[in-house]
C-alpha cells in the first residue's frame, strides 16, 4: 500500500468511524467487515464499533483450493491471499477528490464457479474505473463451496435425524445481501449515494445477481444490475443434486477442521457432478430456500421486480472457449485430421449459445415483457485475436486492473497493452454510463469490443 505523508482518510459512518487509507488518485477502504459469521450458519448484523475500525487490509477470501488452470489462465491465483471463514468482508474505492453530489455506486460480486476467487483479487482492482469515471466501487467478499453453497431442509427426502443435520441454504447469497444492506446504510459516508447503487458481476457473480433481483429481501437495496457471461442456462431441474450434496457434506459439523471442511468439498463436488452434463458447476443456488423464491414462484417475483431495475445483460461471442483445452477427455476427438476442428468449433458454441447466450436473450425478453428497461450486449473483443477469442472471463480484462496484472494471463495472449488499455477505457465508461443513469442509445457499438442494443416488449 502506499505510503503517503497526508493523513489517512477517515469516514464516519453508522457503523463507525472508519480508517482507510490512500493509493494516488483513489481513497480506499479495504476489508470493512459487514456482518458476523458462524460455520453454516446466517450472516449475524453488526453492532456500530465503538472503536475506529481499521481499513486498510485485504480482505481474506473464502477458504478454497488451488485451482491450476484459473492461476494460468488469469495470471493469478487466490492462494497467493489470505484465507479464513470469517471472510464476509468488503472493500471501498473512491475518487481523492470531493463530489458536487452523491456518486453512483457499483457493487462488483465475484465469480468463480462459487467455489473460487475473492472480491479482493488483484485482478478485480475498480482503480482506473473509479478514478476515470467518478464512481464509488463496493468490491464484496462472500462465502463459497461447501461453506456458502450447501446445505437446505428437504423434508421429502430426509429421515428425523438427518433433518436435525440440515442446515441453511444460499449462505453466499445471504452474505450478498448482508452486504448491500450495509452499503445501504453507510455509503453515503464515503460520498455514494445509496439510492443509485449498480450490482455487476461476472459468471457466478452475474449468476448470484439474476437471482438477487427475485429475493424479497433485496427491495430497495439496487437500482440497476449489470449481468455479465451468467451460465443461466444450468438453473433448472437441480433439485435432486442438492439433496445428495446436503447428504454428503452432513459428515462435517461445527467443529471440524478447515482441512477437514475443504477434503469433503471436493467429495460433494463429485457426487453433484453425477447429475450434470460436462460436471458443470454443481455449486450454486437453491430455489425454494432463504433468500428464494421457488422455482414456480420465481418468473412473478422477477416480473414485479422488473420495472424498478434497470439491466445491461449479456455475453462473450468465444464463451466455452476458456474451457476447450481443459477437456482432456475431448483433445482426441479435437485433433482428429480433417474434422477434429470443426467439432471442437461446433461444441464451443453449442455450449456458449445454451449457457450464456439463449438464456441470456431469454431473460432479458422476460425482463422487457414485464415492463423494465433491458439492453442486451455482445462482447466480441479478443475474438479472432486472443489464444482463445473472445472467451469466459476476458472482460474483466477490460474493466480492472490494468496490463501489468493481466499481461500474464493466458486469456489475453495475443492482445497488446496499448489495445487493452484503450478498449478499457471505453469500456468501463460504457459500464459507469449505465451505473450513472440506467440508460443507453437504443442501439450502439465499441468497435472492436462489444455491441449492444435495447430489447423491447413483444
Amino acid at each position: 500500500m502506499s505510503e503517503t505523508t497526508l493523513a489517512p482518510p477517515r469516514f464516519n459512518a453508522p457503523a463507525g468511524e472508519i480508517i482507510g487509507w490512500r493509493d494516488g488518485n483513489v481513497l480506499r477502504a479495504t476489508g470493512i467487515p459487514y456482518a458476523r459469521t458462524e460455520r453454516f450458519q446466517p450472516p449475524i448484523p453488526l453492532a456500530r464499533s465503538e472503536a475506529p475500525i481499521s481499513a486498510t487490509q485485504w480482505a481474506p477470501a473464502s477458504p478454497q483450493r488451488p485451482m491450476q488452470a484459473f492461476a494460468r489462465l488469469l495470471g493469478v491465483s487466490p492462494g497467493a491471499m489470505a484465507q479464513q471463514e470469517d471472510c464476509t468482508r468488503l472493500s471501498i474505492c473512491l475518487p481523492d477528490h470531493p463530489a458536487t453530489t452523491p456518486r453512483p455506486v457499483m457493487v462488483w460480486i465475484h465469480g468463480g464457479s462459487y467455489i473460487f476467487g475473492a472480491g479482493d483479487l488483484p485482478i478485480h482492482d475498480p482503480k482506473s474505473l473509479v478514478s476515470e469515471q467518478d464512481v464509488v466501487t463496493v468490491n464484496v467478499t462472500y462465502r463459497l463451496g461447501i461453506f456458502g453453497f450447501v446445505g437446505g431442509t428437504f423434508q421429502a427426502e430426509t429421515n428425523t435425524r438427518e433433518k436435525k443435520k440440515a442446515r441453511p441454504a444460499n449462505l453466499g447469497l445471504l452474505d450478498m445481501i448482508a452486504a448491500l444492506r450495509w452499503i445501504r446504510e453507510n455509503i453515503a459516508a464515503f460520498g455514494g449515494d445509496p439510492d443509485n447503487v449498480t450490482l455487476f458481476g461476472e459468471s457466478a457473480g452475474g449468476d448470484a445477481i439474476a437471482h438477487l433481483m427475485s429475493s424479497d429481501e433485496t427491495r430497495g437495496l439496487f437500482r440497476r444490475a449489470i449481468i455479465q457471461s451468467a451460465p443461466l442456462g444450468i438453473t433448472p431441474g437441480r433439485r435432486a443434486m442438492h439433496v445428495a450434496m446436503a447428504r454428503t457434506a452432513s459428515s462435517i459439523d461445527e467443529h471440524s477442521s478447515l482441512e477437514a471442511c475443504l477434503d469433503t468439498q471436493l467429495e460433494v463436488e463429485k457426487i453433484g457432478q453425477r447429475y450434470l452434463p460436462r460436471g458443470l458447476m454443481p455449486f450454486g443456488v437453491q430455489f425454494g430456500q432463504a433468500p428464494l423464491p421457488s422455482l414456480r414462484e420465481r418468473r412473478a417475483e422477477l416480473d414485479e421486480r422488473a420495472p424498478h431495475c434497470d439491466l445491461l445483460i449479456g455475453h462473450n461471442v468465444d464463451e466455452a472457449e476458456l474451457f476447450m483445452p481443459e477437456a482432456e477427455a475431448l483433445q482426441g476427438l479435437f485433433h482428429l485430421p480433417v474434422i477434429g476442428a470443426g467439432c471442437r468449433r461446433a461444441l464451443s458454441r453449442a455450449i456458449t449459445a445454451g449457457l450464456y447466450s439463449r438464456p441470456a436473450e431469454r431473460f432479458a425478453r422476460r425482463h422487457a415483457n414485464a415492463g423494465g428497461r433491458v439492453w442486451r450486449y455482445r462482447l466480441d473483443w479478443g475474438s479472432d485475436r486472443a489464444a482463445r477469442g473472445a472467451c469466459h472471463s476476458i472482460d474483466l480484462a477490460l474493466l480492472f486492473a490494468g496490463w501489468d496484472l493481466w499481461r500474464h494471463a493466458g486469456i489475453v495472449e495475443g492482445m497488446s497493452e496499448q489495445t487493452m488499455e484503450t478498449d478499457g477505457r471505453r469500456l468501463r465508461a460504457l459500464w459507469a454510463q449505465f451505473a450513472r443513469e440506467g440508460t443507453l442509445e437504443d442501439e450502439g457499438a465499441i468497435e472492436g469490443v462489444l455491441a449492444w442494443k435495447r430489447v423491447r416488449p413483444q
